[in-house]
């Protein structure tokens, strides 16, 4: 373990952890890296990679057509951060905040729980200090401009706050 984390650091390579193998357009199966992001072709007789998939760049000098070739849509999960701190919410400009608690955070939104059900597509607003290993700095707040992606009610046989996930749409920190 030890030499393959040093493989990495120093010659810059992935040490690669990769998706269920996916179908592609054309009818072909290929794998994704949940870290780089590279893609490699798959053989379901030999269960085996095979090959890494190398996108052509495009040809600047080339006039452009409306013709696109299709590429898998399929991109790796951002990382997820998990937590356990208090967060303040509300709908965008009402006047009653509610107190909750960050479950995870990723670059790309905010998974919580908080008694007040919301609206999908509901845009929110949010304060909640940054963990230390986003920001690089204790104690910094931050107030984030959001929309709820998705809500999950508790289970009837339990009593509890909703589950909100919402996209991260613009933030500040405060100072």
């Amino acid at each position: 373990m030890p030499q393959k984390f040093m493989d990495v650091l120093m010659l810059g390579r992935c040490s690669h952890e990769f998706s269920w193998p996916r179908r592609g357009t054309d009818g072909n199966y290929y794998q994704v890296c949940l870290i780089c992001a590279a893609e490699y072709k798959y053989d379901w007789a030999t269960m085996r990679r095979t090959q890494r998939v190398e996108h052509a760049k495009p040809d600047s000098s080339a006039r452009r057509s409306h013709s696109r070739e299709k590429r898998p849509t399929w991109v790796p999960r951002a990382r997820r951060l998990k937590l356990d701190i208090p967060l303040r919410y509300r709908v965008n400009r009402a006047s009653t905040w509610y107190e909750g608690i960050i479950e995870n955070i990723s670059q790309s939104g905010v998974l919580f729980n908080g008694p007040q059900q919301l609206p999908v597509n509901a845009l929110i607003e949010m304060v909640f200090e940054m963990p230390e290993e986003i920001s690089g700095q204790k104690n910094s707040n931050v107030v984030c401009q959001g929309r709820v992606m998705r809500a999950k009610e508790p289970i009837e046989s339990e009593e509890g706050n909703m589950t909100l996930a919402a996209s991260i749409v613009d933030y500040k920190f405060i100072h």
